[in-house]
């Protein structure tokens, strides 16, 4: 089904996996708990079901796991999603009673414990691994898994034997054997194809994601280096999530060597991903076309560049009326005024430790805080000890430090040092303030130029060379996440190829309009409210309530004062409006289903976020309040969101 028929309108939710509860569950969803959300989304009459990535991310054995976006694999499933209903019981009846006691006590946590869960499903694999292995290596449905994933699975299981072995915490009966992973990696890969199968019975869709980048320090890194480019890191420049951009740590890829051999590192991803899902959703599309790459060197995207892009020759900046000192141009300025900016009330004590002076009242960075990282490093290692300032103070003049760093007009491009970048979002820094009124005219015609216009073509073609290889490589039906700085290529290839688009009402893609209009959402777009990374709707409700005003009175048409927080009528509202739109798919996150209902939904409902974006050590770890066998229970609740996706002809 790469293609859906023409005019084929259809709802369903989205959730990961790990939020997902049920009685019988081990305190984080699995794939067990992802049978009972088929057969809810099946008993409402949805048809389509989306999850987070579910590969394995375990690379430190610490709650910094818990981010599903970071993968050590591309294939290796996450042994935290193993359902232990479907496992033998352990013959140890000692040991299993201690597991059956544990289960009921990290099931009631109100969020996932991702140590405490992690620790104890492995160490329940361990033992079962010794009970089974034996007479399950001998089947041959484990012979054809072996053989199926000869590609791969080898080198993951030596990957995990050398983590497992610095890693200072394990415990003494630990097994560090290579066949222990392969044979945890069956049983996921068994779980998981049930699971899809049973989708397929109940007549509803799966979609899954696929990660934009992968861990630094995997095991795809490992076996596959010439494919990746380790002097830089994958983010986002600045957008509604993040004033500094996002660095995500990723390494970028390596395009030249990836398209040598027609891209089969990433066909074979593909193929992977169709043995459990019938559509997916391609996180971060325009990393296809170019990806923002950050050195190693900084902390923050602002100091990114796209890659690949056209740089600028100091020749063309001069054809823009731009007749700037290079050396003014790509360092950072800092001046007593700045200084007193950034620094109210600690400019002597930032002068005296970070900066020497350079002549007048210009001063520069000392050598070994002259990077971001740099600065990082030292105030994790030193600072607390030497500044004598409080902690929020410490902080606020690491940050300042981190924003010095990226005060620049421009930036040196990554491979060729004789082009050039402009610094994104500069015109909000100081150094931009210092420009007389014709030369912001000049930069400003240059920055929309080279953001917009400059490489569109260029950007064209760079996507044109891999998305139709990929989409070849299966039948599944593809969508993508369009949102953030899109140039305008990126809808050319998006209708070339018939990718589903993402729509927001939140994001609107039109710049003429402050929230999108539903009625001219294409048909080939996937519609949804919030998303993962975004607050809720109720949260948004009441992030800004003259926003929400405004969206009450103006948007939605209703009269007099809006009600906070978000009554269940006025989300059903809401979530009616997305269902009758024109999108082929109109995806609800579990979060915004429950607001229609008062009785169901969570009291608070800042405790529904599952991530924050602009924090790269978030806890990824929400985790639904409501068992799903009481959800499916809930009978009036049900009824209402079947007349609802029936009313919008869906």
């Amino acid at each position: 089904m790469k293609h859906l028929p023409e005019g084929t309108r259809i709802a369903g939710s989205a959730v990961p996996v790990f939020s997902l509860r049920s009685k019988g569950s081990f305190g984080v969803g699995d794939f067990g708990d992802l049978c009972q959300m088929i057969d809810w989304c099946h008993e409402t009459h949805q048809k389509i079901l989306q999850i987070l990535p579910i590969n394995d991310t375990t690379s430190s054995h610490t709650w910094v796991d818990s981010y599903p976006y970071s993968a050590i694999s591309i294939y290796a499933l996450h042994p935290q999603y193993i359902d232990l209903r479907q496992l033998p019981r352990l013959k140890d009846e000692a040991l299993q009673a201690e597991f059956d006691t544990l289960q009921p006590e990290l099931n009631a946590l109100t969020q996932i414990d991702y140590e405490r869960v992690n620790n104890a499903k492995n160490r329940f694999l361990q033992f079962l691994y010794q009970q089974e292995y034996r007479s399950v290596c001998r089947t041959k449905a484990y012979k054809q898994f072996l053989a199926d994933s000869a590609h791969w699975i080898d080198g993951y299981a030596a990957y995990c034997v050398k983590r497992d072995k610095a890693w200072a915490e394990r415990p003494a009966d630990w097994i560090l054997e290579e066949n222990y992973y392969r044979y945890v990696q069956y049983l996921l890969d068994q779980q998981m194809t049930a699971a899809h199968e049973h989708a397929k019975q109940q007549g509803v869709m799966l979609k899954g994601d696929i990660p934009i980048g992968v861990n630094r320090y995997g095991c795809d890194v490992d076996m596959e280096p010439r494919y990746f480019n380790m002097n830089g890191s994958a983010g986002a420049p600045p957008d509604n999530f993040s004033v500094n951009g996002q660095n995500w740590g990723f390494p970028t890829y390596n395009w030249d060597e990836m398209l040598k051999d027609g891209c089969q590192w990433w066909i074979q991803r593909f193929q992977n991903m169709a043995k459990y899902f019938d559509a997916y959703r391609i996180d971060h599309v325009l990393g296809f076309f170019r990806i923002w790459e950050i050195p190693t060197h900084a902390v923050h995207g602002l100091l990114g560049q796209f890659q690949p892009s056209l740089g600028l020759s100091m020749d063309e900046i001069h054809g823009y009326g731009l007749w700037l000192d290079e050396q003014f141009m790509t360092r950072p300025f800092i001046a007593d005024w700045v200084i007193d900016r950034f620094f109210p009330g600690k400019s002597d004590l930032v002068k005296s430790q970070f900066l020497k002076h350079s002549h007048d009242d210009i001063w520069e960075l000392r050598d070994e805080f002259s990077t971001q990282k740099q600065v990082e490093e030292w105030f994790e290692t030193k600072a607390v000890y030497s500044l004598h300032v409080t902690q929020e103070e410490m902080l606020n003049i690491r940050d300042g430090l981190y924003s010095l760093i990226s005060n620049v007009l421009f930036l040196r491009d990554h491979k060729n040092p004789h082009l050039y970048h402009p610094r994104i979002s500069v015109q909000m820094d100081p150094v931009y303030e210092t420009l007389w009124q014709h030369d912001k005219d000049n930069f400003n015609r240059l920055y929309n130029d080279y953001f917009y216009r400059r490489n569109n073509q260029f950007w064209y073609e760079e996507a044109m060379k891999k998305l139709p290889v990929l989409m070849d490589a299966t039948d599944m039906l593809v969508c993508a996440e369009d949102l953030g700085m899109v140039p305008d290529c990126v809808p050319w290839v998006m209708n070339q190829l018939q990718i589903l688009s993402l729509e927001l009402v939140s994001m609107p893609k039109d710049s003429s309009v402050k929230w999108g209009i539903l009625d001219r959402n294409p048909w080939r777009s996937v519609c949804t409210i919030s998303s993962h990374d975004s607050a809720t709707m109720r949260m948004w409700w009441d992030e800004d309530w003259d926003e929400s005003q405004q969206f009450y009175n103006q948007y939605l048409g209703h009269g007099g004062p809006a009600p906070h927080p978000m009554p269940e009528w006025l989300a059903t509202d809401m979530v009616q409006r997305h269902l009758n739109c024109p999108s082929a798919l109109c995806i609800i996150t579990v979060q915004d289903w429950l607001a229609c209902s008062e009785a169901l939904r969570l009291e608070d409902a800042g405790a529904e976020r599952i991530n924050i974006p602009a924090n790269p050590r978030h806890y990824w770890r929400y985790r639904m309040h409501l068992n799903l066998e009481d959800l499916r229970a809930a009978n009036d609740f049900n009824s209402r969101i079947m007349d609802m996706i029936k009313n919008s002809w869906r």
